[in-house]
């Protein structure tokens, strides 16, 4: 094995494009030599057994006829043992599923490496050609290990365990196909797609669904679950009974190197013996003979088997224990980890209920499948009559993996995706949650009216408890504190409309906190008058004494116009000639202004120009003359 891995580690180069005829026959070079190295390693592992045998049957030729025999045994070819007591031919066709694994990896290494050439410092030099398609390289190397399969097969022939030349024809190639396509699709990156066009659109959409993925990435996780608990499962069988063991071992061989074989091939049986442990723990258990089925529940009928030490793991008695029944724990787990990995994909892909119960169906159905394929590998015949059945049948262990995995994984892979969604919502902090909690207030002022029936809203200002249920626009529940700027400014708006209009517009954010400009004293007169704003009448001083102060909020002659004040660069039509203001002018008092007396009019240069002329400079103001009274803050344009 050391030698195979050391020449597997600098894979055979692809030759530079002027001195190689062709690349497919690289690539048929690569599938032979990948062949000879698995037969090449199987055959000294059996020569230094029987070179280490003190007594052997044969001599070194038929040692090398047995090893092309296992060779070919471990690509799925069933063997045929001719020499029996009876002297009818048995069949040997139950596989070590760890031998697989040797001539396995070596075909796809060959493949993989066609296309994934490495980096050599020998060859970083010399300019290589284009590198051939995927469908090329498979062919080539398929044929370049086909042809050395067909020579083994013609080989071991004469030999002690012949192959079954049909099963060899159909079994053998498919192994090699399946190990080649897999290293051409490495080579590749492992893509998803894109699939040929000659597939079905409907096809291609399942196969490239993200669904499908999830379900496929749920299926593996739970049938190494199965596998694991198979192994565990075959374990706690071979502590049980470790002296039926240990007494087989002994028997079966004397010598030291018989026993390394008998050991070697209860360590290639392994993977077969989880098996057997995940169809006993889903139900249907597996075949000890021909009629005879050990399972949970207990053995029925009467088993055959050899003695080998790995067997001596098969439950006797015909009533199961609790402790038989304890293995439905393994689907039950596995069932649990196909929901798991379903509910994360769920809540990572946001699908709904409906599409997380589909895609852990569609696990269940890949898991189903993937039992019945490993349980269809995983027994065989050992010879006739009692001997022609034993491991699990297919389409039980298929089904009932596909049952254990539906029931457990698809409403538990719905919870936990709801469970997920519930967890991963945002909470509010504990300040808002109570504000809101001491914030509520009921509405029913203006749902009431809108639904027709109910009392009327209480006007504004009528007072008592009504008044805070018909100011409903205060924030309630979670929507904001009091105290926030959006919460102040719909107040301010509500509290507008109530109004009618009379009060003034919302104040900016900090502008009722500014200080307020002092009213000046009451000082004489100056003859020169103040420039007026643009498109904004001039001031006319007031006869008589100035007022002292205004009321707040409301400007002096002296102050100028109130900030908030719209302008209207229009005159005011007056009804009459004359220079007092018209029934429509600025000069009418508003809601908040008491009118006085009309003054009589100041027949003077100001007046001609009319109330919203600017005044001419050096020109004084009547005495008499009323002052022009200022629009209110709140007036709009007419």
């Amino acid at each position: 094995m050391a030698r195979v891995t050391q020449v597997t580690e600098r894979s055979l180069p692809l030759l530079p494009a002027k001195a190689r005829p062709s690349v497919l026959a690289t690539c048929f070079l690569r599938g032979a030599i990948a062949a000879g190295l698995g037969l090449g390693a199987l055959a000294v592992l059996v020569m230094v057994l029987w070179i280490s045998s003190p007594y052997p049957d044969s001599g070194p030729g038929g040692a090398l006829r047995t090893a092309a025999s296992l060779w070919l045994l471990a690509h799925g070819a069933q063997l045929v043992r001719p020499e029996t007591l009876t002297g009818a031919p048995a069949p040997v066709g139950l596989v070590p599923l760890l031998l697989v694994a040797l001539p396995g990896w070596l075909a796809h290494r060959a493949a993989r490496d066609v296309l994934m050439p490495d980096e050599d410092e020998d060859y970083e030099d010399e300019p290589a050609g284009p590198l051939p398609s995927g469908w090329a390289v498979f062919g080539a190397v398929t044929c370049g290990y086909l042809v050395i399969a067909a020579a083994t097969v013609l080989y071991a022939a004469a030999g002690p365990l012949p192959a079954e030349p049909l099963g060899a024809a159909l079994r053998l190639p498919l192994t090699v196909a399946l190990a080649t396509a897999a290293g051409v699709w490495t080579a590749h990156g492992r893509p998803l797609g894109p699939l040929p066009e000659r597939v079905p659109a409907r096809v291609r959409d399942a196969l490239l669904d993200v669904r499908t993925s999830a379900a496929a990435r749920a299926a593996g996780a739970a049938v190494a679950v199965l596998l694991g608990g198979g192994a565990l499962l075959a374990g706690a069988g071979l502590a049980w009974h470790i002296g039926i063991a240990e007494d087989a071992f002994l028997r079966l061989a004397e010598d030291w190197s018989g026993r390394l074989a008998v050991l070697l091939l209860a360590l290639a049986l392994v993977p077969n013996a989880a098996v057997w442990g995940a169809a006993y723990g889903l139900g249907p258990g597996f075949a000890v003979g021909t009629g005879a089925v050990a399972g949970p529940l207990g053995v029925t009928g009467t088993p055959a088997l050899p003695h080998f030490p790995l067997l001596a793991a098969v439950p006797a008695g015909e009533h199961g224990s609790w402790w038989n029944w304890a293995a439905a724990g393994v689907p039950i787990a596995a069932g649990l980890v196909l929901a798991r990995f379903t509910a994360r994909a769920a809540v990572a892909e946001g699908w709904g209920r409906r599409e997380t119960a589909r895609a852990a169906l569609l696990g269940a159905v890949l898991c189903g499948c993937a039992l019945a394929g490993l349980a269809a590998v995983a027994g065989g015949p050992l010879g006739t009559g009692t001997l022609a059945a034993l491991g699990p049948v297919w389409w039980r262990t298929g089904g009932a993996a596909l049952l254990w995995a539906a029931v457990v994984g698809v409403p538990t892979a719905v919870g936990l995706r709801a469970w997920r969604l519930r967890a991963a919502a945002p909470r509010r902090p504990l300040r808002a949650r109570a504000a809101g909690l001491f914030s509520w207030r009921p509405r029913r002022g203006r749902a009431a009216v809108a639904a027709g029936s109910g009392p009327a809203p209480v006007p504004v200002g009528a007072g008592g408890p009504a008044d805070e249920e018909a100011y409903d626009f205060l924030p309630v529940g979670g929507g904001g504190l009091w105290h926030e700027d959006g919460a102040r400014e719909a107040r301010w708006a509500a509290l507008k409309e109530a109004s009618g209009g009379l009060m003034a517009d919302i104040p900016a954010a900090g502008a009722e906190f500014a200080p307020r400009r002092p009213a000046p004293d009451p000082a004489p007169q100056t003859p020169e008058a103040p420039e007026a704003l643009e498109g904004s009448p001039a001031p006319v001083p007031q006869s008589g004494p100035a007022p002292a102060s205004a009321p707040e909020g409301r400007p002096t002659p002296e102050q100028g116009p109130h900030p908030d004040a719209v302008r209207d660069p229009k005159p005011h039509a007056g009804p009459g000639p004359g220079p007092g203001p018209g029934p429509g002018s600025a000069s009418e008092s508003g809601p908040h202004r008491d009118a006085g007396p009309d003054p009589e009019p100041y027949q003077g240069p100001a007046s001609e120009s009319g109330p919203h002329r600017e005044a001419e400079p050096g020109a004084e103001p009547h005495p008499g003359s009323a002052p022009r009274s200022e629009p209110h803050p709140d007036a709009g344009p007419e």
